[in-house]
């Protein structure tokens, strides 16, 4: 049994089930991998999110500790967000993720030239790729 403040799972992969269940939620910590983004940023970046959407999604991951919110006091207000050190062990995930598309492709489908600069894109993002 797993339990986290109140919520209690029969295993770990309940628990990444629970917090990574839509579409949004990896496609901000993707584009967090590079560097901490303001609010403005993650929005232009996650193409078809609404401003809605990605205010709650950022609410719920941090929530979750996986982004941290930091507010600065000025004027106008500044918000960066960032990955927790939680955030930052998708780095090893994403790897994964990159490698199970690859040879999931290479399986099922074609893989065309432009892989390449799609790798050297990944790579920078998070660490070399084999």
């Amino acid at each position: 049994m797993y339990k986290i403040n109140d919520k209690e799972y029969d295993c770990s992969i309940a628990v990444t089930l629970d917090i990574f269940n839509d579409k949004w939620k990896l496609s901000i910590i993707w584009n967090l991998l590079s560097e901490p983004k303001r609010f403005k940023d993650l929005h232009k970046s996650i193409s078809k999110v609404t401003e809605k959407t990605l205010t709650i999604k950022l609410k719920e991951l941090e929530e979750k500790n996986i982004i941290h919110r930091e507010v600065f006091a000025q004027v106008p207000p500044k918000v960066v967000y960032s990955l927790t050190p939680a955030g930052e062990r998708l780095r090893e995930v994403f790897k994964d993720m990159f490698q199970w598309g690859v040879s999931y492709v290479e399986e099922h489908g074609i893989i065309s030239e432009d892989h390449i600069s799609c790798q050297d894109t990944i790579s920078k993002k998070i660490g070399v790729i084999k």
